[in-house]
């Protein structure tokens, strides 16, 4: 039999499609050719979090519904898979599968391929996130959540009736933006929306591509915030996350008038920059910007964590490490010198 050392080689071999989605920040398609490049060592993972890659595999053939693996592998300090942790799993695939991924996923085998060390469950709500867009993508039906989903969002409930709202129902619309008017009921329905249910369509929204439509309508509710002297700074971290999958200008524009007071610099709002909304922060103005406004927590432990965090991001890598020796301002550099010590400590 052939040597099988990557999973994009086994299931291209299995006859599958498969697609790739990152787990830990964002839910994110990776390309099937640049997951391949990963896996070879060619490339670091684009999306590291905590030092790890997480993501899930999703593949499927003509006769089966679709089936997926929720992966998670340590990273090196360049940001690169073990070539060992990828063949270690594929053993456990072999195993319990056989080399075309021939057997049917029963009880048996999701049991035998989840006593490993490489599979882990996702937390709930980034689940049902995860099930809305694969369901989309591949052009299934929607969860029995969606239709009541639709009649709460339009408005035509109540808009306090939202307990017998599913949490699948919401992300089941957020996954089909481009479907019917949904996108624009979704926009009308922001200032509607009591409090728990505007959150879980924040955060389901947060996973999603974002239109420059919807992103100018959330721009301007964080905006909203930012300038009422009572701002909710946990909202505000929310509409930044949420807006975290547009493309256009409008995520870099918060962040700058984010980062521009320190009154608006909460650790949530921080670290909602971190883990959602860190792309405007290739611009070394912002993430100078951004690593002094952190260091005015005083929260060293936190400081620590996030710029390690940062810092394996392959787009940022080369914007922040500089700034280990030019420090811009008297904070930054005080908090850099206890990060390298305490980096010292632990070597």
């Amino acid at each position: 039999m052939e040597n099988i050392s990557t999973l994009t080689q086994i299931l291209r071999d299995s006859d599958c499609h498969f697609k790739v989605h990152d787990l830990g920040r964002r839910i994110e398609l990776i390309p099937n050719d640049e997951f391949e490049s990963i896996e070879l060592g060619r490339q670091a993972y684009p999306y590291p979090i905590q030092r790890q890659a997480q993501f899930a595999i999703t593949y499927w053939n003509e006769q089966k519904q679709p089936w997926i693996w929720f992966l998670k592998f340590d990273l090196d300090e360049r940001g690169l898979l073990n070539s060992t942790d990828i063949g270690n799993f594929i053993k456990f695939v072999l195993e319990a599968m056989g080399s075309r991924l021939q057997k049917e996923l029963n009880e048996e085998v999701q049991e035998q391929l989840a006593s490993n060390p490489y599979t882990f469950k996702p937390k709930e709500d980034k689940l049902a996130v995860f099930n809305s867009q694969v369901s989309a993508e591949l052009d299934l039906s929607p969860s029995q959540y969606y239709a009541h989903a639709l009649t709460y969002f339009k408005g035509e409930l109540g808009w306090n009736n939202w307990q017998t709202v599913g949490l699948q129902g919401i992300t089941d619309i957020c996954a089909r933006l481009k479907e019917s008017n949904n996108e624009l009921m979704v926009k009308k329905s922001l200032s509607q929306l009591p409090t728990q249910p505007l959150y879980a369509l924040l955060g389901a929204l947060e996973h999603c591509e974002i239109s420059d439509s919807l992103a100018t309508r959330l721009y301007d509710l964080a905006l909203d915030q930012l300038n009422h002297p009572e701002g909710d700074l946990f909202l505000l971290s929310a509409l930044a996350r949420a807006l975290s999958g547009n493309k256009g200008n409008k995520l870099t524009s918060l962040v700058t008038a984010i980062l521009s007071e320190s009154k608006y610099c909460h650790q949530e709002v921080l670290i909602a920059i971190a883990g959602r909304c860190w792309e405007p922060l290739q611009q070394s103005t912002l993430a100078e910007q951004f690593l002094i406004r952190l260091a005015q927590t005083n929260n060293q432990g936190l400081f620590n964590q996030l710029f390690a965090d940062l810092v394996m991001q392959p787009k940022l890598r080369m914007v922040i490490l500089p700034m280990l020796h030019q420090a811009p301002s008297q904070e930054l550099a005080q908090a850099l010198v206890a990060l390298q010590k305490n980096t010292k400590g632990q070597s």
